[in-house]
């Protein structure tokens, strides 16, 4: 009798501001790693009653488990506090160690989102805290030209991941199939085909690289 040794999996956090955001800036990725234990938190849209089962939905077709939390995310978008951002991951988390943690680009994906934002840069405050500790963190890495197309992955990012043709079709899948957004909509024409994440293997690092790059300060209180 031949024993397998089973592969101890990666503890893997995903936190975004939206259910969908998970798909559309790293969903071939996590269909691409079976070796990731993945749990996806998404901050806004608990009490959405069309959103909320969908996203849950994905996650089984992704493979991950998660939670969703209900921060403010109406249309005028106004500020929130680092302190609530914070109590909601720290609430919703199944506990603060990873292997990886996933998150948004300090300065979003697309110009410009708050949410995306605000979960970015809160997510790195809590890393450099000590109040979620993690072996590395990844961020999005995309960009839009100020809006002048659709948003593409960053090609000069640390992890750079050109999908397959048969990952990229289960990816838009679920953005048009499970989350429902028609052929037409920004969502599906934005669909990325290749996936891209600046990752850091220490807080100051991740900080470093933001200030360097931006010239500012854009992580606030970090």
């Amino acid at each position: 009798m031949q024993f397998i040794e089973e592969v101890e999996k990666k503890k893997v956090a995903i936190i975004v501001a939206h259910p969908d955001d998970e798909t559309l800036w790293c969903g071939g990725t996590i269909l691409s790693h079976t070796d990731w234990q993945c749990f996806v938190l998404s901050l806004c849209r608990k009490s959405d009653s069309d959103r909320a089962p969908k996203f849950f939905k994905v996650l089984k077709l992704l493979g991950a488990e998660g939670a969703m939390g209900d921060l403010n995310d109406g249309p005028e978008q106004f500020p929130l506090a680092t302190g609530t951002v914070e109590k909601e991951i720290l609430q919703l988390l199944p506990g603060i160690l990873f292997d990886i943690v996933i998150t948004h680009d300090p300065r979003g994906e697309y110009t410009r989102h708050r949410r995306h934002e605000e979960t970015s840069r809160t997510v790195m405050s809590l890393w450099k805290q000590g109040k979620i500790l993690t072996k590395e963190l990844w961020t999005f890495a995309y960009e839009d030209g100020d809006k002048q197309y659709y948003p593409q992955a960053i090609k000069t990012g640390t992890y750079f991941n050109v999908l397959s043709n048969e990952v990229w079709t289960m990816k838009y899948d679920l953005i048009t199939r499970e989350y429902g957004f028609t052929k037409e909509s920004w969502e599906a024409e934005t669909t990325p085909k290749s996936e891209s994440f600046h990752r850091f293997a220490s807080p100051s690092d991740a900080v470093n690289w933001f200030i360097k790059r931006t010239n500012d300060e854009i992580i606030g209180t970090v």
